[in-house]
């Protein structure tokens, strides 16, 4: 509570010195939410992949799924990795594949995402060594010049022409 708002910080629409009198607000930090990004804790994490949270703390000691760290090493999880730890589950319950079974499929996985997007830098850098190559010889050719006149190749006859050493 302050002075100017009796109800506390950020609250107090209206009341006599609050954000309707004109006084600025706070400017509000814009997260971008990805998949990627980590906001979950394990109980929440534990409820929407339908796992207890010790499988979870299992999952993560045995490297399945690896969530980020707070400061204080709580673990936070992302949409990618509650998608994971379903893929995993779906993988040794319904398919029957043990855990270091399924940690080498990840591997892989990863190893082929890893792949396709070297092979995905390399075309877009060999189209731009293409591309350069062009400009190189479209520039090449801007730069003959004119009055210069093309050869034409003589015409060869047959005629024989015998070739005697003076003495």
């Amino acid at each position: 509570m302050t002075p100017d708002n009796p109800i506390g910080a950020g609250l107090g629409e209206g009341l006599p010195g609050g954000p309707a009198l004109g006084r600025p607000r706070p400017a509000a930090t814009h997260y971008v939410l990805t998949e990627d990004t980590p906001v979950y804790v394990i109980s929440v994490a534990a409820e929407l992949s339908g796992l207890h949270p010790q499988t979870l703390r299992q999952y993560d000691r045995l490297g399945l799924v690896c969530p980020d760290r707070t400061a204080g090493r709580g673990r936070r999880y992302s949409a990618r990795d509650i998608q994971q730890l379903r893929e995993v589950q779906r993988l040794s319950q319904d398919e029957g594949i043990n855990l270091a079974g399924i940690k080498r499929i990840i591997e892989l996985e990863n190893q082929v995402a890893a792949l396709q997007s070297r092979i995905t830098e390399l075309a877009d850098s060999l189209e731009g060594a293409a591309s350069a190559l062009q400009q190189r010889e479209a520039a090449v050719h801007a730069s003959y010049r004119r009055d210069l006149v093309p050869y034409q190749q003589v015409q060869q006859s047959s005629a024989l022409v015998v070739w005697r050493p003076k003495r």
